[in-house]
């Protein structure tokens, strides 16, 4: 028998994303966020929902776009250094070492460091109550050439994502291969 908990953001595991963004002055900006995912198809779309306090929700609206850099688990230290300190009086860029590259085709900086980015450009907001989910459109994804499988896509193996386990705040190495997606569950059809 299963025992209530209660309602809690407990989903598990979500993604550890760096959102990059401009300030006020043009100055690049990245914060740390586990509240995002896929959330369309057609047209390809994310979204991650931020906190009104953030620099980082000013700077979406400001600028209508958003990049997604991925870390991989060799910058869980950088990671977590970007959702600890504020945007608002703090170079996470210079502290961290990071370095912060324009984007060509959205108005927000990505991390140059990590494998694979996703740049937005906002398409829609929804006020949550403490949390804005801010939805963007995928314009494009840059992956490392070391982290792309055979078919020429982003492997999982290789970029080696960071994933945040809600309960015990714990950050968490991805990796074990179960099976093959639409393929596996074909031995429970008759």
């Amino acid at each position: 028998m299963k025992k209530s908990i209660g309602a809690k953001t407990f989903a598990m595991p979500t993604p550890v994303w760096v959102i990059g963004t401009y300030g006020e002055n043009g100055e690049p900006n990245i914060m740390t966020a586990a509240w995002g995912g896929i959330c369309c198809s057609e047209p390809p779309c994310v979204t991650v929902s931020l906190q009104k306090i953030r620099a980082s929700y000013e700077n979406i609206l400001k600028h209508k776009a958003f990049t997604v850099s991925i870390p991989s688990k060799a910058h869980v230290v950088e990671a977590d250094y970007a959702g600890m300190a504020s945007g608002k009086n703090t170079d996470k860029f210079a502290v961290s070492g990071l370095t912060a590259v324009k984007s060509d085709l959205v108005d927000a900086p990505y991390v140059q460091e990590f494998p694979l980015i996703i740049e937005c450009q906002l398409l829609q907001t929804v006020d949550l109550g403490l949390h804005t989910q801010f939805i963007g459109k995928i314009v494009d994804i840059k992956a490392e050439a070391a982290i792309l499988g055979e078919n020429g896509l982003p492997n999982l193996i290789k970029v080696s994502p960071i994933s945040y386990s809600p309960p015990d705040r714990t950050y968490f190495a991805m990796g074990q291969e179960l099976g093959q997606a639409y393929s596996v569950g074909s031995q429970l059809k008759k």
